[in-house]
């Protein structure tokens, strides 16, 4: 059999300039991405930083989902747009800080720039997606701006979890934000509340939905997220009242596994897992869009 010259020739391949690239920003930001995920793997990295561990399966993610598009992507006409430029310049000037959280931000803004400056504003759509996950995984002082706002959530997680003990016998006192079990008292700290967990599940449910193709459907879309906020705020209850019963009752092992060692980390993990389980039924029970089955009835 003979081979003809179109089937010898590679689906694709990548032009010297994209190599250069690709090669240019890994000895740029391969230690900073390091930096990040040795933080959030061994917990050594800031309290506020360590908010956007989810960028340890939201990175990788992002760069699975550049890299199939890359047909799309050679497929666009070179077009030089100057606010690419103009990004690449500011990241690079925020790099070169060596300011830890403007250095961080710099690498959005410069994969950004490059998609603006190789191919204009069509190739920043195309790498819309994971140009999203890279920004929402980025470290950043966000959560220190939003922890102010969320004292009615700690006071509503130290109610029920305050609630949930006296059912259970335990003498318990709730005062705002502070439980006093057995005379111990415990603290639904902001992190504590479950902003971490809320910016995780939220990041995963986007995921899924991209994946999914759920997007398509504003009315799962919806329910979904409504959902995901739910089950993380329902789950934080229970890893609160867990851990004030552990410390109330003179359980350090098991308030130290579940707060500061791997319990914390399985325990998250089950709640993404169930997200997956709430997506399946969205996408077995829930319609594409009430309109649809309005019609539907109208017809019948």
């Amino acid at each position: 059999m003979t081979l003809s010259p179109s089937t010898l020739k590679p689906r694709w391949s990548l032009s010297p300039l994209t190599i250069a690239i690709i090669g240019l920003l890994t000895i740029i930001y391969a230690p900073l991405l390091w930096h990040w995920v040795d933080g959030w793997l061994n917990k050594s990295i800031s309290i506020q930083h360590e908010y956007f561990s989810h960028g340890l399966i939201g990175l990788p993610f992002a760069a699975y989902l550049a890299w199939s598009l890359r047909p799309k992507w050679q497929a666009l006409s070179d077009h030089l747009n100057p606010a690419g430029l103009g990004l690449l310049a500011m990241a690079s000037a925020l790099y070169l800080s060596q300011l830890s959280d403007w250095m961080n931000i710099s690498l959005p803004l410069m994969l950004a720039g490059i998609c603006l400056t190789l191919k204009g504003w069509p190739g920043l759509k195309l790498m819309g997606v994971p140009l999203a996950l890279v920004v929402l995984a980025t470290p950043s002082q966000l959560p220190y701006l939003i922890e102010p706002y969320i004292l009615p959530l700690q006071t509503f997680i130290a109610s029920v979890a305050g609630f949930l003990l006296m059912q259970g016998g335990i003498d318990v006192t709730v005062d705002q934000i502070y439980l006093r079990v057995n005379d111990q008292m415990v603290e639904v700290a902001p992190h504590c509340a479950g902003l971490k967990m809320l910016f995780t599940s939220l990041y995963v449910a986007l995921m899924l939905i991209y994946w999914n193709d759920v997007w398509r459907s504003r009315l799962r879309t919806v329910i979904f997220l409504i959902t995901t906020v739910g089950v993380s705020v329902s789950g934080n209850i229970i890893r609160n009242t867990l851990l004030s019963y552990f410390h109330g009752t003179g359980n350090k092992a098991a308030f130290v596994w579940l707060h500061d060692s791997w319990g914390g980390d399985l325990y998250s993990a089950f709640m993404l897992l169930f997200l997956i389980f709430i997506l399946r039924l969205i996408q077995r029970y829930v319609p594409q869009s009430l309109s649809l089955e309005i019609k539907s009835e109208t017809a019948v």
